[in-house]
């Protein structure tokens, strides 16, 4: 169970975009702590993951067979900003070798490729960039600190490309099964292929986990536990194909002497153990990939084993700054109005001001709450210690409730 464990710890990177109440993997009991290997006293350093115990390793000797694959996919946390300025510096090592480069970026849906060439191009400034990508409805992490990935794709003119589809279509697969969502829906998505058994395993974990906080909170029950766990699958698999056929593409389509070097920006969720976007490469004929992670010193460095990923990265630790945005522990979605509450973490702000999984925000800070992308803004711009006004959907009633944000330590 231990790769198990440690895969769920960090399955939060996977599932961000789906609104799946990924805030209760925080409730999970962490295994006891086996003695710090010695590799994990200090960061700064490739380990190779070929061997256990891990063997240490040079970024010449990391790059050197990085490029010689069709595709390299460097993952991250989404939320953590020196898993961002490793991938800044595995882009210039792997662009001095390789200069013929594509980045293709998980952060994106399809429908903003048009966006990205214009930016590519430099006829954006950042605030045209930012707004007619949409950021805060497609992704909604702090934009700044994946600011400097794109600037350094624009100012060397590497083509980005949009890996994603929209939230909408996952939401559909997850409520419906893939067979039941429209071929004209799909967005060109081909049918992905099926899950390994220890990804179905991994998934069937997270799934109950969020069925039981969803329950704990005042969610519907699904009708079929089943249904719901096949959607559930489906949903990941659709993220897990798409990714990989758009950089698939990239590979298929080059015929040039020297060959692009395909790279991928995504979370470490879909990269580790070779589960999720590696595997549905490999169905599309690609399977010179090498997959690089950033690892924690005091987390995953200390339980890595053979298939996690090609090398890892151990990355110094780093004291939590005080001064955080504020976050009230909820998954947010869409709604036809207002914003939904699809899950309220255990213990959170947002229990202990009384919001439950099923409301819907109307108002905030006394404006329609227009979308789960200003919600996030208009929550992370609350100084410590003041007060933020909601007005609040349950059934057929209406409340207004006050979030009361801790004041600065």
């Amino acid at each position: 169970m231990l790769k198990m464990t440690l895969k769920t710890f960090y399955i939060a990177c996977l599932l961000v975009g789906t609104g799946v109440a990924v805030a209760a993997l925080a409730t999970r009991q962490a295994p006891a702590e086996p003695p710090t290997p010695a590799y994990c006293t200090e960061g700064g350093n490739w380990l190779s993951l070929g061997t256990i115990p891990p063997k240490p390793t040079s970024i010449q000797e990391i790059v050197a067979n990085a490029t010689k694959q069709d595709v390299v996919l460097l993952g991250e946390q989404h939320d953590l900003e020196d898993h961002h300025r490793w991938q800044l510096q595995m882009l210039s090592a792997l662009h001095a070798q390789r200069p013929e480069m594509v980045i293709g970026f998980e952060m994106f849906p399809r429908r903003v490729q048009p966006v990205l060439d214009q930016w590519v191009a430099g006829s954006l400034t950042v605030p045209e960039f930012l707004k007619q990508v949409e950021w805060d409805k497609v992704w909604s992490f702090p934009p700044h600190i994946y600011m400097p990935l794109f600037e350094f794709a624009r100012i060397n003119k590497i083509p980005m490309r949009a890996l994603n589809v929209d939230k909408k279509l996952t939401r559909q697969v997850a409520e419906k099964g893939w067979e039941n969502v429209p071929e004209e829906a799909r967005e060109g998505i081909g049918r992905p292929a099926p899950a390994l058994p220890e990804y179905l395993e991994f998934l069937r974990e997270i799934y109950q986990m969020h069925e039981k906080n969803s329950h704990a909170h005042g969610g519907k029950k699904a009708p079929s536990a089943d249904a719901g766990f096949k959607g559930f699958v489906d949903s990941q698999l659709t993220w897990d194909r798409a990714m990989a056929e758009a950089l698939s593409l990239e590979v298929s389509q080059d015929g040039r002497k020297n060959p692009t070097l395909v790279v991928g920006i995504m979370g470490s969720g879909h990269i580790r153990y070779g589960h999720g976007v590696p595997h549905q490469l490999g169905y599309l004929g690609v399977p010179k990939v090498a997959s690089l992670l950033p690892v924690s010193l005091a987390g995953e460095c200390r339980h890595l084993e053979p298939g996690l990923a090609s090398a890892v990265f151990t990355l110094p630790n780093k004291p939590i700054p005080p001064s955080e945005p504020p976050r009230l522990g909820v998954a947010l979605e869409d709604a036809t109005q207002g914003v939904k509450i699809s899950a309220v973490t255990a213990g959170s702000l947002a229990e202990k001001t009384g919001l439950r999984a099923g409301d819907r925000i109307i108002e905030i800070a006394g404006r329609p709450a227009s979308g789960s992308g200003d919600a996030v803004a208009t929550i992370r711009r609350q100084p410590p210690g003041t007060w933020l006004p909601l007005r609040i959907a349950r059934g057929d009633s209406q409340l207004d409730l006050v979030i009361q944000f801790p004041a600065k330590p």
